[in-house]
């Protein structure tokens, strides 16, 4: 169906209260940039730059801008970059998740502001590429995503290194003394040393997973390390294809339906997939007003294998996914299970592009069949209980599965700050059987949800060669991250839930099997301590601090803002 309404630069006029001005008025100015009458007559396709010096994963991208608009301008389209807040993980503070809903609503109003017929999204980072899908699918303009892409892992000393999952294990050995300051020094010069997003199916590649799977992505295209040749051509196809959707919108309301959401979640579990995905993926189905059902992951989990190896949870790394055959391998293992129907942003559905991959070649040491996975269940579960009633999320293909059933002693750590000062202590009482619970770390608990649940064993147990043990919090975990670690407890701390009354020796009882996990204190002493008990943080007087605390919605719903989600 042919596009209705004003197209290229008549789009949304700037309002003079003289259309016929307006048009005149913007023309001149464009043309003030030197583009000619002819090249101004053509569909205006937007290039959304997450480009900053601030974000290392995307330095790469004047290189896809480029290649982007050479693909635009093949097909006929007038390409315009512009350029939006972007997410660099590792230099935000307190952390990138509180302003991923910031540049949501960045993408959302300047796509639907400026004129534009459709538009390429590029994203790479961890929380840049939920941003742009969340925006896209509130301002639902035709749009194609593109991934910036993984690193590479680098040799080092006989072995691949790449961020991330490396990162923590030889910050792990460093804790424990096995690794000198020297070394850690040579170390961090190596763990990171090309353009891209972390190197290892985090949640930057994870999102970029979840994109091919929803259809926002072109077939292929997750997987490309940023510094392939192959990278750039997605990048010019994206420009081409955004171009094609101008004659022929396909906008992502259509694409990001029920039926779309849960192929993406079968390929998150499939590829043992970031903890944060759940969340990322839960904000952006509910902005086209699809809802994530926590009991309906775990049903979804005990039916789909992992099929891929790779770090955190296995041995390989994304530019080995991309060389064994990238998502479209996993979706043709999983194809009994998937709907076959959901449209894609090529104007195919599903099952039609599987039907074009049949026979194509796999890399089994890296993409494992459906018949002989991994693991028989997904990487994910979700957990409910008295300490959990609105649900908690455990990566059990990342966790030590001797540690699935048991109770626990509390070691209770009522914040950041407080766990910093005293994990480490001498004089801490805790043994390996304890289960460590961190308070205050969720949405509204002031340090806005960081990756802080993988929460650092103490240093005397792990010196004493201690690797894992149960972790319990309301804040997130890098996908990079590994242990058996209970995140996303919701109702968080800081808005009263169970997690906020858990005292030190309190009984934790946690059974992945029952898929629960339980506060044992009597009902009585709870409300005794609930009566006591006020909210750790202060609400922000003023700016997007105040917003964000007003706003944000917890776990199971995305941590979106209330006002963003579709009714």
């Amino acid at each position: 169906m042919a596009q209705i309404g004003p197209k290229g630069l008549a789009r949304g006029l700037t309002n003079y209260g003289d259309a016929g001005f307006s048009l005149y008025l913007r023309r001149s100015f464009a043309k003030s940039m030197g583009y000619s009458g002819e090249m101004l007559a053509r569909p205006v396709v937007g290039i959304a730059d997450a480009k900053s010096g601030f974000n290392n994963c995307h330095r790469h991208f004047p290189e896809l801008v480029e290649a982007v608009k050479r693909g635009v301008i093949a097909a006929g389209g007038l390409p315009i970059d512009f350029p939006t807040v972007s997410l660099g993980e590792v230099f935000l503070s307190p952390t990138s998740m509180m302003f991923r809903n910031l540049m949501s609503m960045d993408v959302e109003e300047m796509v639907r502001a400026q004129p534009m017929d459709a538009v390429v999204l590029i994203g790479a980072c961890d929380k840049t590429v939920p941003a742009q899908l969340m925006g896209a699918a509130s301002a639902d303009v035709p749009a194609v995503q593109l991934i910036g892409g993984p690193m590479m892992p680098t040799s080092f000393h006989g072995e691949r290194l790449g961020a991330c999952t490396d990162c923590r294990r030889f910050w792990a050995m460093h804790r424990a003394g096995k690794v000198d300051q020297d070394g850690i020094n040579e170390i961090e010069g190596q763990l990171a040393t090309t353009a891209g997003s972390c190197a290892v199916m985090g949640t930057a590649s994870t999102m970029a997973s979840i994109a091919e799977a929803l259809g926002m992505a072109l077939p292929g295209s997750a997987a490309i390390p940023a510094v392939h040749a192959d990278r750039l051509r997605a990048a010019e196809a994206s420009g081409r294809r955004a171009v094609e959707l101008v004659a022929r919108p396909i906008r992502p309301s259509q694409i990001i339906t029920a039926k779309s959401v849960e192929n993406a979640l079968r390929v998150l579990l499939a590829v043992g997939g970031s903890t944060n995905a759940i969340v990322h993926l839960t904000a952006i189905a509910g902005r086209v007003g699809v809802k994530i059902d926590l009991h309906r992951l775990n049903e979804i989990s005990d039916t789909t294998p992992v099929l891929v190896d790779l770090k955190p949870t296995g041995q390989h790394y994304m530019s080995d996914l991309y060389a064994a055959g990238g998502i479209g391998a996993v979706l043709r293992e999983l194809k009994p299970l998937l709907h076959l129907d959901a449209m894609a942003v090529t104007g195919e559905t599903l099952g039609e592009r599987l039907a074009q991959e049949e026979g194509a070649w796999v890399d089994r040491a890296v993409v494992r069949s459906f018949a002989e996975p991994l693991a028989k269940e997904g990487g994910l579960v979700a957990l409910f209980g008295s300490l959990a009633p609105s649900g908690a999320i455990l990566k059990r293909s990342a966790a030590d599965a001797s540690l699935f059933e048991r109770e626990g002693r509390a070691v209770v750590f009522a914040s950041l700050d407080d766990l910093a000062a005293r994990v480490d202590d001498p004089a801490l009482q805790i043994a390996p059987e304890d289960f460590m619970v961190l308070q205050n770390a969720g949405p509204k608990s002031g340090y806005a949800m960081p990756e802080a649940g993988y929460l650092p064993i103490p240093q005397k147990l792990a010196r004493a060669g201690l690797k894992d043990m149960v972790r319990i919090s309301d804040a997130r975990m890098s996908g990079t991250a590994y242990g058996t670690i209970v995140l996303h407890v919701s109702p968080e701390a800081a808005a009263g839930g169970p997690l906020a009354l858990v005292q030190n020796g309190d009984r934790i009882r946690l059974s992945v099997k029952a898929r629960r996990i339980d506060l044992l204190v009597e009902d009585a002493e709870l409300a005794r301590r609930r009566a006591a008990w006020k909210p750790p943080a202060e609400v922000p007087k003023r700016g997007y601090a105040k917003l964000y605390m007003d706003h944000v919605l917890q776990a199971e719903h995305g941590c979106d803002f209330d006002f963003l989600r579709k009714a």
